[in-house]
């Protein structure tokens, strides 16, 4: 069963994502509190723990959620192979997978540390479809 790992917000622009309890989608809007919410097509961003497993391997600094800038940490799901238009499920909400990966800016401080960074290749974003609150637990179903 794929599932919410952690939930992180950032209440300005160029500051780390820090975990909360829970977070509150809004359409055409995003994440309820957080920079980088708006109607455009990177409203939310989805990170696979596995993903930051191989990170943590090499990393001499700690990866904790959200130091990618991810909103949503997953368990068990592929994330980075799925089309852009999928839908999924997570928990009482509904999301569009809208953008694989993306540019890293400025080379980030992973990037600089590590040498590599994961969200440029395997991060996702997406806009929602159905509002609601999302938490840590929460499960994560792709829809046909």
């Amino acid at each position: 069963m794929a599932k919410v790992i952690s939930v992180n917000i950032s209440e300005k622009k160029g500051t780390l994502k820090r975990a909360v309890p829970e977070i509150e989608l809004k359409l055409r809007r995003g994440i309820v509190g957080d920079a980088h919410a708006g109607d455009w097509h990177r409203q939310i961003s989805l990170l696979a723990e596995e993903s930051i497993d191989t990170m943590r391997a090499l990393s001499p600094i700690p990866l904790d959620p959200g130091v990618f800038a991810e909103n949503i940490n997953t368990e068990g799901i592929d994330l980075k192979h799925l089309p852009v238009g999928t839908h999924l499920r997570i928990g009482e909400t509904e999301v569009e997978v809208t953008q694989i990966g993306k540019e890293c800016h400025n080379d980030c401080a992973i990037k600089k540390a590590v040498g590599k960074c994961v969200m440029p290749t395997e991060g996702i974003f997406a806009v929602v479809v159905k509002e609601g609150v999302v938490r840590p637990g929460d499960e994560i179903e792709v829809l046909k």
